[in-house]
């Protein structure tokens, strides 16, 4: 509750685990795979983002912006670069439980903008931060509720292997919902909370779309294409 957590940064703790994550996502090939990168947008987020999926080290050009600028956030961290990783898009449906918490209130967005350059921003249409209510907390259903819309959203990307960075109180609500149909033992392993920078890989299938995918075994028959006639008939014609 205290005012000084207000948007609160990542510890030089978490900045420990955001590097052993990074070393992770790129020993293992998926750094290479990601098409896309969604962050919450509260300074936690974005540093983790391009913390862990971003370019190497940053070298003053004039052709390119850095991802984030050196001591973003009173880091003490160096710029990191945009070059040789996917574009990272800040989406407000994804932020932690919102209201009272003061770490849980964002900055102006073009506060945002001057510390991370290169992190694509115009999904956010208003500057500051409208959704946060210092008296009101967000009940769990309308979390559960705003993580559905994210993932309704999530459904119009062309992408396909997308990382979403944002919070572990949000996940857990939005994937609780989303396990209710699910077996006991499936919801369970769903809905474990998120320690600090893990990572989990998850497949989301929308059912309605089950079995319109064409299988790459079927095969057409009628190859050659000709009358097909029944083996009697075949036979009576030869007499």
């Amino acid at each position: 509750m205290s005012p000084e957590y207000f948007d609160a940064h990542i510890t030089p703790l978490g900045w420990q685990q955001v590097d052993n994550l990074r070393k992770h996502v790129h020993e293992c090939g998926l750094a290479k795979r990601i098409d896309l990168v969604i962050t919450s947008p509260l300074l936690r987020t974005l540093q983790t983002a391009v913390g862990v999926f971003g370019g190497d080290g940053y070298t003053d050009r004039m052709d390119v912006v850095p991802l984030m600028v050196a001591n973003a956030g009173n880091s003490g961290r160096a710029a990191i670069s945009s070059l040789n990783c996917p574009p990272i898009v800040a989406v407000e449906l994804c932020r932690e439980h919102l209201g009272v918490h003061p770490c849980d209130k964002r900055r102006n967005i073009s506060d945002y903008q001057f510390l991370f350059p290169a992190v694509d921003f115009s999904l956010i249409e208003i500057d500051e931060d409208t959704w946060w209510k210092a008296d009101v907390r967000e009940t769990t259903e309308e979390v559960a509720a705003r993580g559905q819309k994210f993932l309704n959203w999530l459904w119009t990307r062309k992408e396909k292997e997308i990382a979403i960075v944002t919070h572990s109180g949000f996940l857990f609500h939005t994937l609780s919902a989303l396990g209710n149909d699910c077996h006991p033992l499936v919801k369970k392993e769903i809905c474990k909370h998120f320690a600090n920078c893990e990572l989990r890989s998850m497949v989301i299938v929308d059912r309605s779309m089950i079995g319109f995918d064409p299988s790459t075994t079927n095969y057409p028959g009628k190859i050659p294409s000709g009358l097909d006639l029944p083996s009697d008939v075949v036979d009576e014609k030869a007499d």
